[in-house]
């Protein structure tokens, strides 16, 4: 017999495919993890670090870029002093603490602004090693940690100059909320700067004292271990196929106090790219962000629905099983008894004939073979009787009986048991991080405008009234292979024409160049949106830079994992990017999201807040929008990022327990339909094959060959009624030929 075909192999696989799935369904079908601390708020948690990371890394490269851009734009040019160098750039960038400039030679300080820069820790003879204009890090006396950062200003026939710019390490625009700390962690797991925990003198009981000198610890706590996990590869920190975020990312669980317990997730400084390397990304600081959430004492462990769905799949099967043996394997393994009785020439018993269907009339073909082979004519065995009652059923009847009992169980699992929406707890620090995620992303991208437009204004400001076009279009090369966010840098005069462009066609026309309008949002009606920023060029009569930003960069930054579906919209409401497909300038999905736009866009006090909302209308789904809120010219847009997703595809215990739920009516009904449709196709229709062909040879028919199909039980069956026939025609050569008898010949009579 075949290994993979007959009837036991399908009946056997069934068998234990159903116990299995009973066993599984009993322990699993019932278990809560983390029943408290949801793993949804633990991901929410590593993501939020992320972000955090994210932020501080674009920070810390563009503080770099900017700096070491500015100070090639000033060499390019005339020789000016320190102090004109220092006043530009702060009237064009405000992100550093303190800058100076120092004569390398003698040491001395030209120039400074801001906070003073600890000059002391920098050593200008050692800026000709290789890495000597690298950024480091400076702890002060105080305790803080600084960034330095370092350009060169060289002009001919002039002292080299370095220019020195002091950053803290502190995050720009990340929305804590409530009860959340954040802190940035160095390879040894210190803490550089920290941020959510207030000083112990700023609260008045000593309840709160204690409760900032717990959270510290513990924030300190988190910190080593998030020093310890930054160690390992990347590819080996997350499960496979995951993908996402660069770096070394995770979540870690503290102690609790009452019902409170804290979380954290952290990530480190990662390279935007795989196979990058980043200033940020070099400096081995990691993020941790912790949060105090409340457990759940509701949530039980439970298995009784597991047991008892465990427990009624054992009773299906069973049943399924034993109608399977006792009316479909049984009869034909009879059958393939009977069939080789009677070739070995044992006809001296009837043949048992099965009760049911196809194999009901292979038995009665048999039997009426077994009388042919004693002598009997094909006209004297007469036809078969006809089956009435149930004794009509077939095979194909018995195996639909079997699936249905099979999917009887399987259905209720898929669509009725566990039914999550109406009961699914949605903690509210889900909502709370969906809102605080999204209000920190539409401040980087308001960040992301800001920063193109002041780099434009510097580059402007720099190009003058004396430059020529050829050396516009080197500067433009090169400001445009420095910072991808445009698709095309050009210079226009007055009137805006073009006097010398990098980088793409423009897609504004001649009248729309210029403007005062440091930002502006064109297109609408187009199948694109066109983003420019415009800055005037001093000392060229109206003559302005204009940088037009690639769409792909606006919908990179709003690409971040666990925020679901996320848009940004203008002071209409209609879609300018997203991390999915869109059509530009298309409405958001539903009034839900647009009531929730226009809610968030409601200034409570000097600025607009974000908001989030849990709906619970056509299936639960967190919300959340943000307005651009800060400063700087983004600001009077009037943009907003509004994000959504659905609740079921969150690590919640009720969809956890719903999908288990599926899954095991998905298993029961694919081990059923692959189980029973194996069986159809190696003994249902073979054998309905079978019982016709071996009906046609008790009617007479010894011409057709019988070939079997497969080495399986209805195989040998049919071998054995093709030796039948074989049989049956020697049986009918032997047979003596009767010849007719000859007529007499006419006798003649005479008449006398």
């Amino acid at each position: 017999m075949s290994l993979v075909g007959g009837i036991r192999p399908p009946i056997a696989v069934l068998s234990v495919l159903l116990l299995s799935l009973a066993g599984i369904t009993a322990l699993v079908l019932g278990r809560v993890d983390n029943a408290g601390v949801p793993k949804a708020v633990l991901t929410s948690q590593q993501h939020f670090s992320e972000d955090g990371a994210i932020a501080l890394r674009a920070s810390i490269d563009e503080s770099v870029s900017d700096l070491t851009r500015s100070a090639a734009l000033f060499s390019a040019g005339q020789p000016v002093s320190g102090d004109a160098v220092l006043d530009k750039l702060g009237s064009t960038y405000q992100k550093w603490t303190g800058t100076a400039v120092v004569e390398i030679r003698t040491g001395k300080l030209v120039a400074a602004r801001g906070e003073t820069v600890p000059l002391t820790s920098v050593n200008t003879s050692a800026l000709g090693d290789e890495g000597g204009f690298a950024p480091r890090m400076v702890r002060l006396k105080n305790g803080e940690t600084r960034l330095l950062s370092f350009a060169l200003l060289s002009w001919p026939g002039k002292p080299q100059l370095l220019l020195v710019a002091s950053n803290n390490l502190t995050f720009p625009g990340i929305s804590l909320g409530q009860f959340r700390s954040i802190a940035v962690v160095d390879r040894d797991g210190s803490i550089l700067s920290s941020d959510g925990i207030p000083e112990p003198e700023q609260v008045r009981t000593s309840v709160d004292r204690k409760d900032i000198k717990d959270s510290r610890k513990q924030l300190k706590a988190f910190a080593k271990l998030a020093a310890r996990k930054a160690q390992q590869d990347p590819r080996s920190s997350k499960q496979p196929g995951m993908g996402g975020y660069q770096g070394v990312s995770g979540s870690l669980v503290g102690g609790h106090v009452l019902s409170e317990r804290s979380v954290a997730g952290y990530a480190t400084l990662a390279a935007p790219a795989p196979g990058e390397t980043t200033t940020a990304s070099g400096l081995g600081l990691s993020v941790v962000a912790m949060v105090k959430v409340g457990e759940d004492p509701t949530r039980t462990h439970s298995l009784v629905l597991g047991l008892l769905a465990g427990g009624a799949l054992l009773v299906v099967g069973a049943i399924a099983v034993a109608v399977l043996l006792g009316t479909v394997q049984r009869p034909l393994l009879r059958l393939f008894l009977e069939s080789r009785r009677l070739t070995r020439g044992d006809l001296t018993r009837p043949v048992t004939v099965p009760g049911y269907g196809e194999a009901r009339r292979v038995g009665h073909a048999l039997e009426q073979l077994r009388r042919q082979l004693l002598g009997d004519s094909a006209d004297a065995t007469g036809p078969a009787p006809r089956p009435r009652g149930l004794r009509r059923v077939g095979t194909r009847a018995l195996l639909t009986v079997c699936a249905v009992l099979l999917l009887a169980w399987s259905a209720p699992l898929m669509l009725l048991i566990n039914r999550a929406d109406s009961t699914a707890v949605v903690p509210q620090q889900l909502v709370s991080d969906q809102r605080e995620r999204t209000d920190t992303l539409s401040d980087r991208v308001r960040r992301a405008l800001n920063e193109g437009s002041a780099d434009l204004e510097s580059v402007g400001s720099l190009i003058g009234n004396r430059t020529e076009p050829e050396a516009m279009e080197k500067v433009l090369e090169r400001t445009l292979d420095e910072n991808r966010r445009y698709r095309s840098l050009y210079v226009v005069d007055s009137s805006g024409e073009i006097l010398a462009r990098k980088g793409k066609d423009p897609k504004m026309i001649r009248s729309h160049r210029v403007s005062d309008t440091p930002i502006r949002l064109l297109g609408r009606g187009g199948k694109e949106p066109v983003v420019v920023a415009n800055a005037e060029i001093p000392g060229r009569d109206g003559a302005q830079l204009v940088g037009e930003f690639r769409v792909e960069f606006l919908n990179a930054l709003l690409t971040r994992p666990g925020l679901g579906v996320v848009r940004l919209v203008d002071d209409r409401s209609k879609v300018i990017a997203g991390n999915t497909g869109f059509l530009a300038f298309q409405g958001l999905p539903d009034d839900h999201l647009k009531d929730l736009v226009a809610a968030s866009a409601q200034r409570l006090g000097k600025k607009a807040r974000a908001n989030g909302v849990l709906y619970r209308e056509n299936g639960v789904r967190i919300a959340a929008a943000a307005p651009f809120a800060g400063s700087g010219p983004a600001e009077s847009l009037g943009w907003s990022v509004v994000s959504w997703q659905p609740a079921n595809r969150l690590a919640i215990p009720e969809y956890d327990s719903q999908n288990r739920t599926v899954l095991a009516g998905l298993l029961g009904a694919a081990a059923a339909v692959a189980c029973l449709g194996w069986l159809h196709i190696v003994v249902a229709r073979p054998l309905r094959s079978l019982a016709g062909r071996a009906e046609a040879l008790a009617g007479g028919d010894r011409k057709t060959v019988l070939f079997p199909q497969h080495h399986d039980e209805v195989g040998a069956v049919t071998r054995s009624l093709e030796l039948i026939r074989q049989q049956l025609e020697d049986q009918r050569r032997q047979q003596p030929r009767r010849t007719p008898p000859q007529a007499s010949a006419p006798q003649h009579y005479t008449r006398n």
